[in-house]
């Protein structure tokens, strides 16, 4: 807001100096001399700040810190209650999620608390005396969106000339972002600072130069938040954040270099079986043949594993790959082999359905995957074999997962460090069940989080000839 702030004011100072200078007769013309003092203040469009938020609730937050920003001067707020309005859940509607609060981990209540609403834009135009909300995106000095909001706008229209002259991009809850569609992210990174396809009616004469020799992206400030790290935000980060005056990547992490596995149930076995792949490209074909060759066969062939088993897949693509695999050898897998799968896009009542057929023993087999637990975060009960295709983003499902059989999730792993649940919390014998992960080399993001920072260097390390390590 200080930014936006500070443009306006040169902006209107050197619009009075010229102004004036115009009226003054006996000032030298500039065509023949230099102005006394340099204006070149402008950028293509008006907009200076993008942010970018996953969900209307959190875009509510930003805008109410924003406006708390705002100088004395500036007296009203035009539309800010009709903006409180419609990024607030409905009137009279009730957040039956801060209500049940106790059924669900702290985070999950943080993120999905009030409008969850994911497709969202607006901008705000701050003059001398007033902000106005809703403002046109070339009349606004801030845009408040989600990436897929901003995304449907420029497709739409066919007009992305409002994100010429970003100088400061906020990205909010990138771990957020990833659990959506991360494509819409792309798409509007790539579309920062690029040269407008029309002038939009811009005085050339006061254009700061680098913003003409194509030089701007160099001088954004970009800021993205997360609350871990993934290859995707590096990638994001790399391409799209290349400031002349470097970088900084400040890590902190939630569960700490000792990781989350002191939150697991003791006495639980958990079996992490590493594959190698020589290129990033082949990975998910060499994690897809390593499961469906290796781990499955193992599954198929033990009495226990081969029902009861619920197999997590992280990435959404994965979990196609693999259900369409099941599907066409099921007969061929085993003569009784049976599975069901949910993720985020199944309907309610096929889930319903088939947590009941999983729970009761009519289906051997499980598929969920991550996204499918980062926005339902049900219990998933009735199994005593958990096999995590890939490490997890979110580390804390981890401990989670695997604690199903005994405690409810407000009694699992919390950022807070609460105590792992105790087997005797439900009638569950911790020998019984077992865990297992595949995992690769380029996993070691997500390790580092679930294992610990010791523990996934001696996992990954290249000379390392065991490729399977058990925890207990």
């Amino acid at each position: 807001m200080n930014h936006v702030l500070k443009t306006r004011t040169r902006i209107l100072k050197n619009n009075e100096y010229l102004a004036k200078q115009a009226l003054d007769k006996s000032a030298p013309s500039s065509s023949s001399s230099t102005p006394a003092r340099s204006t070149l203040d402008q950028s293509f469009t008006r907009p200076k700040v993008l942010v970018l938020t996953p969900f209307r609730n959190s875009a509510l937050s930003w805008a109410q810190h924003l406006i708390s920003y705002l100088p004395p001067s500036i007296t009203s707020v035009e539309n800010f209650p009709r903006f409180v309005s419609e990024y607030s859940l409905p009137e009279g509607a009730t957040d039956k999620l801060v209500e049940d609060r106790d059924k669900y981990p702290p985070d999950h209540v943080e993120t999905f608390r009030g409008n969850i609403d994911d497709a969202f834009r607006c901008g705000v135009k701050v003059t001398r005396k007033t902000a106005k909300m809703f403002a046109e995106f070339y009349q606004a000095d801030v845009i408040l969106a989600s990436p897929l909001g901003l995304r449907t706008s420029i497709e739409k229209d066919g007009d992305s000339d409002f994100l010429s002259s970003i100088e400061v991009l906020i990205v909010d809850q990138m771990d957020v972002m990833l659990m959506q569609n991360w494509d819409h992210v792309q798409f509007v990174l790539d579309r920062l600072n690029s040269l407008p396809a029309t002038d939009h009616g811009i005085d050339f004469s006061r254009v700061k130069p680098w913003y003409l020799d194509g030089l701007s992206p160099f001088l954004r400030q970009s800021i993205l938040l997360s609350s871990f790290d993934a290859p995707e935000i590096r990638g994001a980060w790399a391409r799209a954040c290349r400031n002349r005056a470097g970088a900084v990547r400040a890590l902190g992490t939630v569960e700490g270099p000792e990781g989350v596995l002191d939150r697991v149930p003791s006495g639980l076995r958990q079996v992490w079986t590493r594959f190698e792949v020589a290129d990033v490209t082949d990975e998910d074909d060499r994690r897809f043949e390593w499961f469906t060759t290796k781990t499955l066969p193992t599954l198929l062939k033990s009495a226990v594993s081969s029902s009861q088993t619920l197999v997590f897949v992280p990435s959404y693509f994965d979990f196609v790959r693999l259900k369409r695999y099941l599907t066409k050898h099921r007969s061929s897998l085993a003569s009784d082999f049976s599975f069901a799968a949910i993720s985020e896009y199944t309907p309610t009542p096929d889930v319903s359905r088939a947590r009941g057929a999983f729970f009761a023993g009519k289906v051997k087999f499980l598929l969920v995957t991550e996204r499918f637990h980062f926005f339902r975060r049900y219990r998933l009960r009735g199994a005593k074999t958990v096999v995590f295709y890939a490490p997890p983003s979110h580390a804390s499902y981890y401990p989670e997962v695997v604690s199903f059989p005994f405690a409810p999730p407000s009694a699992v792993t919390t950022a807070s460090g609460a105590p792992p649940p105790r087997p005797e919390d439900e009638d569950v014998d911790a020998s019984e069940l077992s865990a297992h992960v595949l995992f690769s080399r380029l996993d070691v993001l997500r390790l580092e989080r679930i294992v610990g920072t010791k523990d996934a260097a001696r996992m990954c390390r290249a000379d390392e000839g065991e490729k399977r390590f058990t925890f207990v």
